[in-house]
């Protein structure tokens, strides 16, 4: 984080909570007449969009007025995973350069249009 949003935080935040990967939420102390006051996440770690919770994300956008509860743990739910894409876990489909580029062997079901 740079060195103009440490200061702006330090000046003008309230921290309203983290969430489990350590990131820390903020309010603005004092809003300005006419205006939302604002809200802003400081991760923790690597600066990324996807590491921020669904409860976190409402609270962020202003869809609700107060950080929701973290829900049950319930056996289905897997834990939440920051987005891949560009990194060496990202999915490449079976026939993608980078998993060798070799394509199943095409099956007898295609049928070229013609006009």
């Amino acid at each position: 984080m740079s060195l103009g949003t440490l200061l702006f935080t330090w000046f003008k935040g309230q921290q309203v909570g983290t969430d489990s990967d350590g990131n820390r939420y903020y309010l603005e102390k004092k809003g300005v007449p006419g205006r939302r006051r604002r809200r802003w996440v400081l991760y923790s770690g690597k600066v990324e969009a996807s590491k921020v919770p669904a409860e976190w994300h409402a609270w962020l956008h202003y869809t609700v007025p107060e950080p929701l509860e973290k829900p049950a743990d319930k056996p289905w739910v897997r834990a939440h995973e920051a987005n891949p894409t560009g990194t060496p876990a990202a999915y490449y489909p079976p026939g993608h350069d980078k998993r060798g580029g070799v394509r199943a062997a095409a099956t007898g079901d295609y049928e070229a249009w013609q006009p």
